[in-house]
């Protein structure tokens, strides 16, 4: 029963912290329209398929995230990892490229709630 508790308050914790996210974003949206909608096209425009694939763009995503310690951006990019068909492998690399060069502190975010992350959601695809 607790560990069903547990799942569920991580479930609430990833989901909630993505929709907190969207929400800030359409408030900032209201205030600056035309920043907003600059930045959305941009942030968009960069994580198209191209050279690199989506699923590469969100680890190079995931990396930077996780070795600037916001735990924001680490929960979007596991979460479009996961999404763009990422294997725990490649999560794993991935931490530990940011960790070679942000130390425990990269080290313990990747470990933690990147990893966490991509386990929540690769749990909901399949």
């Amino acid at each position: 029963m607790e560990n069903e508790h547990q799942q569920n308050e991580a479930i609430n914790y990833f989901e909630q912290s993505i929709l907190d996210y969207k929400q800030g974003s359409s408030r900032i949206e209201m205030s600056l329209p035309n920043m907003a909608e600059g930045y959305f096209k941009f942030t968009e425009a960069c994580f198209k398929e191209g050279a690199l694939s989506r699923k590469q763009k969100q680890l190079t995503a995931l990396a930077i995230s996780i070795y600037a310690k916001d735990d924001y951006c680490i929960i979007y990019h596991a979460k479009g990892a996961a999404v763009n068909g990422a294997t725990e492998e490649e999560i794993a690399e991935t931490i530990a490229v940011s960790a070679a060069l942000g130390g425990g502190a990269a080290f313990s975010q990747g470990v933690t709630l990147a990893l966490d992350t991509f386990d929540h959601f690769q749990e909901t695809l399949h």
